[in-house]
């Protein structure tokens, strides 16, 4: 150890970071089986078991919380997983270094940009009156739409901005394990008289496939972390039938209510990430029995 000490002291940060705002939380998570009363402390309140489980579960708003969570996850998988892999894909054709550069720092900035930056520019976009989508409806004589009115428009709204934010910053470990491909594989392919297309399928995407399903273990561990601050910037009495999530209404319940009850809204948080912990050893098994990479 003395001799390595500056290794200890790099991992000790991150380490710091997890026992801090991982592990020590985990302490105050049985306030989910009591009736937590702040002035009497955690230990000095009332034991009440599954009690606030049972009301979320038997609460009317149950159902379309959890529908709106999971199809909301279900479709920022389905769409946002491909498209890291395309855009890593063909940047890793481009020969002309000069626009291989442009087109990467073009896709990454968005990422950069805050969430509350972000939702802005969405709703300045689709503003039915000044929004430029609604000022390019009008010049082909179409009637301007409230998109953030419409709830059907909500889901498809948050997914698709979500993965133009994203897909820049999120092929760079794409781009990495196609950098670890022996070169000799594709010389050969080439010599063979392989096109671009047959390369890409019979050598980079096996190349990939490791670290994709890596990646998609991880992805479907936080399946309903949908995101708590841009759903909730986006959130307007129009489109709540479909803009509610867990994430949002823990914080109505837990901080933004009249009655604020702390043990209600973290029952609800420890059931999703119950149900995170589930999803996530149950894919990571089925990568196992399939023979592909798994996390353990």
């Amino acid at each position: 150890m003395k001799k390595v000490w500056r290794l200890y002291v790099l991992i000790s940060l991150p380490l710091i970071y997890l026992l801090l705002f991982k592990y020590w939380p985990m302490y105050g998570a049985q306030i989910a089986f009591k009736n937590y009363i702040v002035t009497k402390g955690i230990w000095g309140s009332e034991w009440v078991g599954l009690k606030h489980f049972i009301r979320f579960f038997e609460s009317y708003e149950f159902w379309r919380i959890i529908r709106n969570t999971i199809t909301l996850s279900l479709y920022s998988l389905a769409a946002g997983f491909p498209f890291p892999i395309l855009l890593a894909l063909s940047l890793n054709y481009v020969r002309n270094e000069r626009f291989k550069k442009s087109v990467q720092m073009i896709t990454y900035a968005p990422h950069f940009i805050s969430v509350v930056v972000m939702v802005g520019i969405i709703l300045e976009l689709l503003d039915p009156r000044n929004g430029i989508v609604n000022t390019v409806l009008k010049l082909f004589g179409l009637q301007p739409v409230n998109f953030m009115g419409i709830p059907e428009y909500f889901k498809s709204i948050y997914v698709w901005s979500g993965i133009w934010q994203s897909v820049g910053f999120s092929c760079i470990i794409y781009l990495a394990a196609l950098s670890s491909i022996d070169p000799a594989l594709h010389e050969a392919a080439v010599v063979d008289g392989a096109s671009k297309l047959q390369r890409m399928r019979h050598i980079d995407l096996p190349g990939l496939m490791p670290i994709a399903i890596i990646m998609l273990i991880l992805n479907t561990g936080h399946m309903l972390d949908v995101g708590f601050e841009k759903v909730l910037l986006m959130q307007n009495p129009l489109n709540m039938r479909t803009s509610e999530v867990i994430d949002t209404y823990v914080y109505k319940v837990g901080l933004a209510s009249q009655a604020v009850n702390y043990s209600y809204s973290s029952a609800i948080g420890l059931f999703k990430s119950l149900i995170n912990l589930i999803l996530l050893v149950a894919v990571n098994k089925i990568a196992q029995r399939t023979n592909q990479s798994s996390l353990w």
